[in-house]
């Protein structure tokens, strides 16, 4: 893939009247702005897991906050992600990435220097709000942007997202332990702020350029999704995914810890898992933008479950980077649900409220999974049937995603 065909070259060939005109200089800040923000999508949350035992210890929190704190990512996501699409109405799409990039950027930071358990899981909620509404707007920025490119682009912010995502996981515990051997969680944490705070500087010189400065845009209402079959069949492949990935990344660290690796060895599964789904988020977008029917590809993806999940239940030592792998490479079935949201939406406006039914829905769908599957272990006194659960719910997964990978339009059922 050539990104500098996506700044030098016309933007869109597509037919949408919707679709942004933009400059070379614009085209250049808006992938620049897409691949630094993607990247900061996830360590506000995944950088959590690795150090979660020090955490606890420090600030501190005792175990019903930790449960709630490896579940704020997906309630965030559920609680804040509907309302993004008419805010960007209102505002503009750009204004309201560069809003999310400030709240994350102040409250990572602030959340590594306070000593009370409600306060850090305030701002910790505060950080992920300001994720989670660029989050849910980038299928509709790749869409606005790039409407004829929507693989391409998905790719690049995906497998950015997925570098974040491992950076975050694997690199945690090596920046907070520094030279030495005592780990300062503080310094894991306030780490990621710099990396938002770089991220802002595109969308500083993005705001100016808003297409929707000074009016408001129509709106498809996240409600109109929602008596579509299609959009239903998104929010479950959405949301049983993201019960899957935010269990793992929430508790897979600890589970490596209590199979007798060390808290380094465990933070560096962990980010095995993440790592597995760079270069599968590079390729899973451009062959799904490639395809009418994605079915082959999604059970390719799901399939990878199994053999993780009972592999690490089997003998976690020492084959733990081999069920970890196979793991990263079932939760690359995310990527490919991204891209479904550009792919099965016709315009901006469609992809907008596509994306927030899919998102918001799909994540209080997944909010149950990083708790549920800490109170199964906490009442068992074993993984087990945590690991047998999330294996369990890759059934209905893929029969979400059977439907959401056909060749259909949420705009057309709307109709219909």
């Amino acid at each position: 893939m050539d990104i500098r065909r996506l700044v030098f070259h016309d933007s869109v060939t597509a037919t949408s009247a919707d679709a942004a005109q933009d400059s070379r200089l614009q085209r250049l800040l808006v992938v620049l702005g897409i691949v630094v923000l993607a990247f900061n999508l996830r360590p506000a949350a995944s950088s959590v897991g690795p150090l979660l035992e020090e955490i606890r210890a420090g600030v501190p929190l005792g175990s019903t906050e930790a449960g709630i704190l490896t579940t704020l990512p997906v309630i965030c996501f559920a609680v804040v992600g509907g309302a993004a699409p008419r805010l960007a109405s209102w505002i503009g799409l750009h204004r309201v990435a560069l809003i999310g990039l400030l709240l994350l950027t102040g409250c990572l930071w602030a959340r590594g220097h306070v000593h009370q358990g409600w306060l850090f899981l305030v701002l910790s909620f505060t950080a992920l709000a300001g994720a989670a509404t660029a989050n849910v707007l980038m299928p509709s920025l790749v869409k606005l942007h790039f409407p004829a490119r929507v693989g391409q682009v998905t790719a690049v912010y995906t497998t950015s997202m997925a570098v974040g995502l491992t950076a975050s996981s694997a690199l945690s515990v090596p920046i907070a332990s520094g030279s030495g051997d005592q780990v300062d969680y503080t310094r894991g944490l306030v780490a990621w702020s710099v990396t938002a705070g770089i991220a802002v500087l595109p969308w500083i010189g993005l705001i100016r350029h808003d297409l929707h400065e000074g009016r408001r845009t129509r709106s498809l209402g996240v409600g109109a999704i929602a008596r579509t079959r299609l959009g239903w069949a998104m929010a479950g492949a959405f949301g049983l995914q993201s019960l899957q990935a935010y269990a793992i990344f929430g508790w897979f660290a600890q589970m490596c810890r209590d199979a007798g690796y060390s808290a380094e060895a465990s933070g560096i599964l962990l980010g095995v898992v993440t790592g597995a789904s760079i270069p599968l988020s590079l390729l899973i977008p451009i062959l799904a933008g490639r395809m009418r029917d994605q079915r082959w590809l999604l059970t390719a993806l799901i399939a990878c479950y199994p053999v993780g999940y009972l592999g690490f239940l089997a003998d976690p030592r020492p084959l733990g980077w081999l069920w970890a792998l196979a793991i990263g490479c079932g939760t690359s079935t995310f990527p490919l649900v991204l891209t479904m949201i550009g792919l099965r939406a016709r315009t901006p406006e469609g992809t907008a409220a596509l994306s927030g039914f899919t998102q918001s829905t799909g994540y209080l769908m997944a909010a149950a999974g990083p708790f549920g599957v800490g109170a199964l272990h906490a009442a068992t006194g074993t993984w087990t049937p945590s690991v047998l659960l999330l294996l369990g719910l890759c059934v209905p997964l893929y029969l979400c995603g059977l439907y959401a990978t056909g060749d259909r339009y949420v705009e057309d059922e709307l109709a219909g």
